[in-house]
């Protein structure tokens, strides 16, 4: 198996309202058939959003199982100051700030916010890993 993730799909409990969240973030959604799946490219792989029924029903489990993950999606940027306006576009676009920006133990400097299902996001900027000329992030740097 390469290492690599092509696609991650979160379970929505409604399409359009997550949908228009992430376009409020500035992302674009992907022209896809009439599939009930609404996708955003990103660099080298895809986010897709499915409504949660539909997802368990995928996978042929009660909506119940699926459970909630101790997980958290990072999209890591250039600098704090990018990290601070991204924070400030997930308020607006009606995101729970769960940690405001700061600088974190780690050296680095970051803040976590939740999507309209929960779903946690960690905007980061890591000195240590400089980001590749697309913004391509890679732990060990480029």
């Amino acid at each position: 198996m390469d290492t690599r993730i092509s696609l991650i799909t979160l379970g929505v409990a409604d399409l359009e309202t997550s949908a228009l969240f992430y376009e409020a973030l500035g992302w674009t959604r992907v022209q896809t058939p009439d599939t009930g799946i609404v996708v955003f490219d990103l660099l080298g792989q895809a986010l897709g959003l499915f409504p949660i029924e539909a997802l368990a029903k995928e996978f042929d489990r009660p909506v119940e199982t699926l459970g909630r993950g101790a997980l958290t999606l990072a999209h890591n940027v250039a600098s704090q100051e990018q990290v601070d306006a991204i924070m400030a576009s997930a308020k607006a676009a009606g995101a729970e700030i769960l940690t405001p920006a700061r600088t974190v133990f780690w050296g680095g400097y970051s803040g976590y916010f939740s999507d309209p299902d929960g779903h946690i996001w960690e905007i980061a900027h890591n000195p240590f890993s400089t980001l590749g000329p697309n913004g391509e992030f890679r732990w060990a740097g480029y």
